[in-house]
């Protein structure tokens, strides 16, 4: 089997001084990542550098290394790594002969991410790469792209961002042939005066699309005439998804099944699809249009994709299903550990309200929401009364505000706590779990909840 890259691509890309010749299988900036013949880039961050872990690069089976200062071990020297990192993901997008889809969203990112390489990956009989894990920023993404086989058929890479200007770098790297907005909502708020500023900043990836791309926007976002008019801009097509009747791929009916499984008939710009989604919810309903979108913008097969959007598992974090034993039997625990904002508390109470028996919320802190935090935690009483949740743990100190309202008096909501840790709300839901529960872990991943998804589903309770 070739190499990812040769050593002369490497040189090539990077230039660079060789202190001996080497071939690279794979690429990790994570010494901890490192596999038999991966390249190791020895990257500066504000916390660490990465040239104090290349002798465990090398332990643990690296080929190379692009470092900044020599090392003792077959390298190539560069002025700055990160640039190279760079330089390599350029090359990488160069060489690729296929379609490239983009998607950025303040929710629902990574999973469209994952249903699109599902689809794609099925169709062109595993020819389709992606980025891993939640790579989506200004390291992720340039990793992403340089692990990208020579021979891909079709890349799917996430992009996020925090703050204008961001993802324009971004979309610039990877250049795609279609680019998804998933939605707009206020995540990341604190960094924009409002909304807007949001759906302006993820507008910024139509700004790469490549000639005759396709721009694939939400048609029942408030903000969607705001992205209209950005992706009018970049786009030779613009493609909208939803439920809206003016939306070009629509959803027609859907039927509900008694496992959380949705079938689902959509109308497409050509014909319609019936097809099932093993997602619940109406966001998943509304993530699974845009996959069509994308698949049939990029020419992917359409009926392959019906096929793996129904036999998709759950994603770990971000709505995956755990049987886990609790006293005298089971209870069924969500994980939504890795993320929230609003928006995406809303939709995932709202499907923890359609579970028959007693649910439990355990619900994290949402972060980086600016002065309106007090807010948006508040506004979760109405979600949280209409699931009609039997037992709420709120943790962190943003969710004070919503006890003190809890405490006030809700009708339909009489059992809650708030903690101040992970690991309190830990031992609070352990003496609290009945057979049968259905238990949510949802909330912003530096609330550090999916310690309590680990200890659960490693049968430690």
């Amino acid at each position: 089997m070739s190499p990812l890259w040769t050593h002369s691509e490497l040189m090539a890309a990077l230039g660079g001084q060789a202190s001996g010749a080497f071939d690279a299988n794979g690429v990790a900036f994570d010494s901890r990542e490192i596999g038999a013949g991966d390249l190791f880039f020895a990257l500066k961050g504000e916390a660490t550098d990465g040239h104090l872990f290349v002798d465990k690069a090398f332990a643990n089976g690296a080929a190379g290394a692009i470092v900044s200062a020599p090392v003792n071990f077959p390298h190539i020297l560069v002025d700055d790594t990160f640039d190279a990192l760079n330089a390599l993901a350029h090359a990488s997008r160069a060489r690729m002969g296929g379609q490239v889809i983009g998607v950025t969203g303040s929710a629902g990112k990574t999973g469209t991410k994952e249903a699109l390489f599902a689809a794609l990956d099925r169709s062109s009989r595993g020819k389709a790469h992606r980025s891993v894990k939640s790579y989506n920023n200004h390291v992720g993404v340039p990793l992403s792209l340089a692990r990208m086989p020579r021979d891909t058929v079709f890349g799917i890479f996430e992009m996020g961002m925090n703050h204008a200007g961001e993802l324009r770098q971004l979309t610039a790297l990877v250049r795609p042939h279609a680019a998804i907005i998933t939605t707009i909502a206020p995540a990341h708020i604190e960094f924009f005066k409002d909304e807007s500023g949001i759906a302006d900043a993820k507008a910024e990836i139509f700004e790469g699309l490549l000639a005759n791309g396709t721009a694939i926007i939400p048609r029942d976002n408030r903000h969607y005439l705001r992205l209209r008019k950005a992706a009018d801009l970049h786009a030779s097509h613009v493609v909208s998804f939803g439920f809206a009747s003016e939306a070009d791929v629509r959803l027609l009916d859907h039927v509900e099944g008694k496992n959380g499984e949705t079938l689902i008939t959509a109308r497409l710009p050509d014909g319609a699809l019936c097809y099932g989604l093993s997602q619940s919810g109406e966001h998943w309903i509304s993530n699974s249009l845009a996959v069509l979108a994308a698949v049939e913008a990029v020419g992917g097969d359409i009926a392959a994709a019906g096929l793996a959007l129904a036999e998709m598992g759950g994603l770990a974090g971000r709505g995956a299903r755990h049987p886990i034993m609790v006293q005298h039997g089971t209870a069924l625990l969500i994980d939504e550990s890795y993320n929230a904002n609003p928006a995406s508390m809303a939709a995932t109470l709202a499907e923890l309200g359609k579970v028959a028996g007693r649910k439990i919320a355990v619900l994290g802190a949402m972060r980086e929401l600016g002065d309106k935090s007090r807010d948006y935690h508040l506004d979760l009483v109405g979600p949280l009364a209409s699931a009609k949740v039997d037992f709420t743990i709120l943790v962190g100190e943003e969710m004070q505000i919503l006890a003190e309202r809890l405490k006030a008096g809700v009708e339909g909501l009489h059992e809650f706590a708030h903690c101040a840790t992970a690991n309190d709300a830990l031992e609070l839901l352990k003496s609290n779990m009945r057979e049968s529960d259905t238990i949510l872990v949802k909330g912003s991943n530096s609330m550090g909840l999916s310690a309590i998804v680990s200890e659960l589903v490693g049968g430690k309770n």
